[in-house]
C-alpha cells in the first residue's frame, strides 16, 4: 500500500508558519514547534513557564500567522463560565432572548493562568475542548474550526490557584514546559523588542490551509512498530516506580498523532521511532500522577519521565 505525501499541493505551507513564529520569538524551539504541532493535529497545549518567557506572545504569533481570530481570557477566581462560553441577554425590543457568544468561539484562544479559575470555569472549558462545541441556555453552538486552546501556567505562584484534575490535563495533546532564554537570546530579545514590539508576520496562511494539513496529516503512514513503541511507552508508565497513576489510552492516541504532525511537518510521508521517543516528554508528563514518595524525597517529575522513555527499547 503506498501512502501519499504529506506536502501540501498549494497554499501556506507548516514550515511558514514555524518561520513566522521564529520571526517573533527569540530562541524557543520546543515551544514553537509544539504549537505547530498541535495545530496540525488538531489538540490543545498547556504551556508552563515563568512570566515574561513569551508564552502569551507566542499565542498570538500563531494566531496572527494563520489569519486565525484570537481571544485572550484571564483566569481570575472570579470568572463565572458565561464569561467564557457566552450567555443569554433578553432584549427588551423584542420580548425574546438573544445569545452573545463568549470568547471561547475563536480560531486561538489563550487561557491565561488557567489554573487560577474555579472548577466551574474549568469543566466549561473542557466541554469546549473535548467536544468541540458549547452550551450556552438551551442550545449548543459549534465552535470555529480550526479550534485549538492554548493555556499558560506559571508553576512559581501557586497562592489562589486551583489545580487542574488529571482529567482534564489529559484533555491536552500536549504539555510543554517554557524555559528562560540563554545569555544570547536574552540580548536579542532586548535589541528586538528594546524599542517596542515589532509587528507580528501575519496571514502566511489561511484557516483552509489549516484544516487541509490536519485531513494529510492523518495519512502519513505509521508502521506497526512504531506503533507498538508509542503503545509500550504508555504502559509503562503504569505501575513505574514513584509513579501512582500511569497515562491514560489518550496518551497513545496524542503521541501517534503528534508524531504523524512531525513527520508532515518535516515533509515525511511515514513516521519514524525519533519522533516517538523526541514527544513522548510532552504527552506524558501531565498525564501521571505521583506518590507521595517523590514529594519526601525532593525528586523530580521530569527525571521519572525521562527514566520511563528510557527503560523502553526503540524499534
Amino acid at each position: 500500500m503506498t501512502t501519499p505525501s504529506p506536502a501540501p499541493a498549494s497554499g501556506g505551507r507548516p514550515r511558514d508558519v514555524t518561520d513566522a513564529l521564529h520571526a517573533t520569538i527569540v530562541g524557543q524551539d520546543d515551544v514553537v514547534e509544539a504549537l505547530v504541532l498541535a495545530l496540525i493535529a488538531g489538540g490543545h497545549v498547556l504551556l508552563e513557564g515563568a512570566p515574561g518567557v513569551a508564552k502569551t506572545l507566542a499565542c498570538r504569533a500563531l494566531a496572527a500567522a494563520v489569519a486565525g481570530t484570537f481571544r485572550r481570557v484571564q483566569f481570575t477566581p472570579d470568572l463565572l463560565p458565561s464569561d467564557i462560553v457566552g450567555t443569554r441577554i433578553f432584549d427588551q425590543k423584542t420580548g425574546e432572548f438573544a445569545t452573545v457568544l463568549g470568547p471561547l468561539f475563536a480560531n486561538v484562544v489563550l487561557a491565561d493562568e488557567i489554573n487560577r479559575a474555579p472548577a466551574k470555569v474549568q469543566s466549561a472549558l473542557l466541554e469546549g475542548m473535548q467536544e468541540r462545541r458549547a452550551t450556552i441556555g438551551p442550545q449548543t453552538h459549534d465552535l470555529p474550526a480550526p479550534f485549538v486552546v492554548l493555556a499558560t501556567m506559571n508553576p512559581f505562584d501557586s497562592d489562589g490557584t486551583y489545580p487542574l484534575p488529571l482529567a482534564q490535563l489529559d484533555r491536552f495533546l500536549a504539555k510543554v514546559v517554557v524555559p528562560y532564554p540563554s545569555r544570547d537570546e536574552e540580548r536579542t530579545i532586548v535589541d528586538r523588542f528594546g524599542a517596542g514590539e515589532p509587528p507580528l508576520r501575519a496571514g502566511v496562511a489561511a484557516a483552509a490551509d489549516v484544516l487541509r494539513w490536519q485531513r494529510e496529516a492523518h495519512q502519513v503512514f505509521v508502521d506497526a512498530k512504531v506503533r507498538d513503541y508509542a503503545v509500550d511507552l504508555v504502559r509503562a508508565t503504569r505501575g513505574a516506580e514513584l509513579v501512582a497513576h500511569g497515562a491514560s489510552p489518550r496518551a497513545v492516541l496524542a503521541l501517534v498523532a503528534l508524531a504523524r504532525a512531525r513527520a508532515y511537518l518535516e515533509g515525511r510521508a511515514y513516521t519514524t521511532p525519533d519522533d516517538v521517543r523526541d514527544l513522548a516528554p510532552s504527552v506524558l508528563r501531565h498525564r501521571i500522577s505521583y506518590d507521595d514518595r517523590i514529594a519526601i524525597a525532593g525528586g523530580d517529575p521530569e527525571d521519572v519521565v525521562r527514566r520511563i522513555i528510557a527503560s523502553v527499547p526503540a524499534p
